[in-house]
């Protein structure tokens, strides 16, 4: 498989980045580059050994990276998905795919796309799950005129690739939508058992919860989204930032997704703190008493 896998590259390498790589890389793609903006400073230290364990070549710069690449992928933050299609489109030659995983609206894919011009063939591609355990297989959605004859090529890397349609920002509007119940429903969650712990009451409204949806295990999803949002709570809120943009594009006033980025940034920067990614590891009331113990107290309207 290794002759017919084009060189693969990445702009940004943290999380997503090498997971996407080190599955790629057991399929047989051996011509990988990265390129992070840490790299150059003591902060890339670690992407840059995790580059180098996963057998992909540390890049010198972003022009360094897409040279000669087939396969660009854009796996950045939020907030620089543009300027990471700045700084590759000046550089590319013979028509790449730029595969734009990040989370972002649809507008701001659609002024990515707009960088490249005809040098680049763009697809917006929605990641659907954490990518780990699955790595290259998880779940993404494929948007834009160039989904549907990339979609091949990446199945034959065994991705688990679907077609979401042929405009930029279809993809990118179903993640957004779908966030604002996920990482709508971990907001709510901490919220909850928070209250629910500093109250005393935590048993009783579990029982409370499984009588009426008697399918969930709510001690398991709870402990579940709160290590989430503690270990990944800034990159998240940094998304549902870009879902309040979204709805806003929509035409509907983002009350329940302003609210929830400003708790899923409240929560990781709390999940910072070495008491509180210690207790991740154990009992939910040690977690949630761990997280409330570092939670800035807010003044009633009595006080």
């Amino acid at each position: 498989m290794t002759s017919t896998v084009p060189p693969v590259c990445f702009i940004g390498f943290g999380e997503a980045g090498q997971a996407l790589a080190a599955g790629l890389r057991s399929e047989g793609a051996s011509e990988i580059a990265a390129w992070d903006i840490l790299f150059p400073g003591p902060s890339g230290e670690e992407l840059r050994r995790a580059a180098g364990d996963i057998g992909v070549r540390v890049a010198t710069s972003a022009a360094d990276a897409v040279r000669d690449a087939g396969l660009i992928v854009s796996a950045v933050t939020a907030a620089s998905s543009v300027e990471a299609a700045q700084s590759i489109a000046p550089h590319l030659r013979g028509g790449p795919y730029v595969l734009d995983i990040n989370s972002v609206s649809p507008k701001r894919k659609q002024d990515s796309a707009a960088l490249f011009g005809g040098g680049a063939r763009y697809v917006d591609v929605a990641v659907m799950a954490p990518v780990h355990p699955g790595r290259h297989q998880t779940p993404m959605l494929l948007a834009g005129p160039h989904a549907r004859e990339l979609e091949p090529i990446l199945r034959a890397l065994r991705m688990t690739v679907e077609v979401a349609g042929s405009t930029i920002g279809e993809a990118a509007a179903i993640k957004m939508i779908r966030s604002v119940m996920i990482k709508g429903l971990e907001a709510l969650t901490f919220e909850c058992f928070a209250a629910a712990t500093q109250a005393g009451v935590a048993d009783q409204v579990v029982q409370t919860l499984s009588a009426s949806f008697p399918t969930l295990d709510w001690r398991k999803m709870a402990a579940y989204n709160l290590e989430r949002m503690a270990r990944h709570g800034t990159r998240r809120a940094a998304e549902m930032d870009e879902v309040a943009a979204t709805l806003r594009e929509l035409g509907i006033a983002p009350l329940a997704a302003t609210a929830t980025a400003e708790r899923q940034r409240e929560i990781g920067r709390l999940g910072q703190d070495a008491g509180v990614r210690a207790a991740l590891d154990r009992n939910l009331g040690a977690m949630f008493g761990a997280v409330l113990q570092r939670l800035p107290r807010r003044r009633t309207a009595a006080e």
